[in-house]
């Protein structure tokens, strides 16, 4: 009888738990209501005129000139009451690119010709992706398929759009920025979203477009503002630090477990759309991260580094034990330097963020390998820290990481450090290096090596410690047998069995995953040097790349680099167009075209434009 009594009260109870969650269900859809101005303590009405790099007003959208796109009143649990304004003391920042000469008729032709096989790499890609998975994610390259990934809001789509229009592709790109009206980014079909990645390459995309095209399309940006708007809901939190994988019921919270380059790569597209609507909200949203990474780096248990894995929920950050310039972390790093140059120089907390970052970086996480040539280069390791001075490297370097000689180039330039210009070079010879190892001549996503001395030691090749290291981190592939035969024996067997080339002791993972990482570092190193054996390099690296993961209807990842005929696993990432070919193609492209001195790209390879002292 008593749960008898009890049931009406458990409906009653029921339904105001459903009405509640409803209300903040629509709440958290961020649907506009029409000419209601945001209760932020902010009038919308007094924002200043947007001006774009010459300090001019921006054109309006489609049918002349209007004031700036701006949403209207959407629920938020946690307002904010005062925004974080975007600096405007933009200063004269130091030139990065080389002075290049002119080219001979010869260099031209070959250059020329270089361009357009890349060119049809692109053209092969899309045309796979229009006729077998338009407006899907992704195309599955090998079986003329599709696949649904970040949201099915066409990401494929939205990704490469920058890239037609730097190839010349301009049909392609408007037929494109055409069918990006007709993508509703409020409605996701997969929950929950990924900020970081819905961030990095939609919104990306959109604004890089939009920059590259010198703002002909207005759409792309309205298009932009849709996502803005949409994505800025993540921050409605208590601190407004975002939910990175975010199920839009209007109730959550940051995570204890966030990754910390899924938690600081937010900043140069947010910081943008802010720059281009003039609407604080989205740099105050970025911004208020920084202040947190800020207020932690000095407070690690590698101090000055961040952890992969942080407590956003409360802004601490001392608990994670594991440390890298690699997945995970790796783009948290990249974008100090590149917000720095995107502000103009206006807020030195990004200048700070990077410069106490680095040395610790270069002491405990990049290495000089043992290589059978004793090769002069660096690799990005993975640190261990589980308290402060406690720190043990494990020399497990991966593709991801490779995006560090670029970043090392840029703030050398960018913060007068031409010590770090060295640095620069030699990580971008080590992937260049790990390139050159393997059957394919393609480099693995993940391996281990041997690391010299951290004390500058002559690191002359060891047979012997190369066997020790195989023989401890490959333990079950041998026989009783092979344990008894002549340690040279023995060897030789086993690195023909488990296919390591000398100096690498293991593959974590054989595959390629059409990654940008390697050639990206090597076009900012270009652009930076004009060093032309680089471009022969990159080139040698375009042929290998796409000769084994061809297919009939695009690129695929591969399985297994170490076979001289990887199998295909029917995947083409977005940012194979959106970055791999992008970089290949800007690095034969006239150095004029997307200048790392007008434009800073994204972690997805998308040209934000660069604000210019008014």
């Amino acid at each position: 009888m008593a749960v008898c009594r009890k049931r009406p009260l458990l409906v009653v109870a029921g339904v105001c738990i459903l009405f509640f969650l409803l209300l903040h269900l629509h709440g958290s859809s961020l649907e506009v209501l029409p000419r209601v101005l945001p209760d932020h303590g902010f009038d919308h009405d007094d924002l200043p005129r947007p001006h774009d790099v010459e300090g001019e007003p921006l054109d309006g959208l489609e049918g002349g000139n209007h004031r700036p796109l701006r949403p209207g009143k959407v629920h938020l649990i946690n307002p904010i009451a005062s925004f974080i304004p975007l600096p405007t003391a933009v200063q004269i920042l130091p030139k990065i690119q080389h002075d290049f000469k002119a080219e001979s008729d010869t260099a031209r032709e070959s250059r020329l010709v270089r361009l357009q096989a890349i060119k049809d790499a692109m053209m092969h890609s899309w045309t796979g992706y229009r006729e077998r998975a338009w407006l899907q994610d992704e195309l599955a390259p090998v079986t003329g398929g599709y696949r649904r990934s970040f949201g099915d809001w066409s990401l494929t789509l939205v990704d490469a759009l920058d890239t037609l229009w730097l190839m010349g592709f301009k049909d392609e790109f408007e037929a494109a920025a055409h069918a990006v009206a007709d993508i509703d980014f409020n409605t996701a079909t997969q929950l929950p979203i990924n900020v970081f990645e819905t961030t990095i390459r939609h919104l990306g995309g959109l604004l890089g477009a939009y920059d590259v095209s010198n703002r002909r399309y207005p759409k792309l940006l309205e298009k932009a503002i849709e996502l803005g708007e949409m994505l800025y809901g993540a921050f409605d939190t208590p601190n407004h630090m975002p939910v990175t994988k975010w199920s839009k019921i209007g109730v959550e919270g940051a995570s204890g477990h966030t990754l910390v380059a899924e938690l600081g790569t937010l900043s140069l597209e947010f910081t943008r759309l802010t720059q281009l609507t003039g609407d604080p909200k989205y740099y105050d949203a970025v911004q208020r991260i920084s202040d947190c990474l800020e207020s932690q780096q000095n407070y690690t248990r590698a101090p000055g580094l961040f952890p992969h894995i942080v407590n956003a929920r409360e802004c601490w950050f001392g608990d994670g034990v594991t440390f890298s310039v690699g997945g995970s972390a790796d783009s948290v790093y990249e974008y100090f330097p590149k917000e720095y140059q995107l502000l103009g120089g206006a807020h030195e907390q990004y200048k700070k963020l990077y410069e106490i970052a680095k040395e610790p970086m270069k002491e405990f996480i990049l290495f000089r390998p043992m290589t059978p040539t004793n090769e002069d280069i660096l690799m990005a390791g993975t640190l261990k820290s589980f308290r402060p001075g406690h720190n043990e490297l494990t020399p497990q370097t991966q593709h991801l990481a490779c995006f560090a000689g670029g970043m090392f180039a840029l703030a050398a330039k960018l913060f007068d450090s031409p010590e770090d210009l060295d640095t620069a070079e030699k990580l971008v010879r080590g992937c260049m290096w790990a390139y050159k190892q393997t059957p394919t001549t393609i480099m693995p996503e993940m391996f281990h090596l041997i690391s010299c001395p951290a004390d500058g030691r002559q690191c002359n090749w060891d047979d012997k410690a190369w066997f020790k290291h195989m023989v401890l981190l490959n333990s079950h592939d041998e026989t009783p047998q092979d344990k008894l035969l002549p340690e040279a024996e023995r060897l030789r067997k086993k690195s023909q069995r488990l296919r390591l080339p000398k100096g690498i002791s293991a593959i974590s993972s054989r595959a390629y995953e059409l990654r940008p990482e390697a050639i990206e570092s090597i076009f900012v190193l270009y652009r930076i040097t004009g060093d032309e054996s680089l471009r022969e390099s990159a080139w040698e690296m375009f042929e290998a790349i796409t000769k084994h993961t061809r297919t009939e209807f695009g690129y695929s990842c591969i399985e297994d680099v170490t076979h001289s005929e990887p199998r295909k696993t029917d995947k083409m990432e977005s940012f194979w167009m959106a970055e791999t070919l992008k970089y290949f193609w800007l690095i034969f492209e006239d150095p004029g075209v997307v200048s790392l001195d007008e434009f800073v790209l994204n972690t997805e390879a998308h040209p934000f434009r660069l604000p210019k002292r008014r």
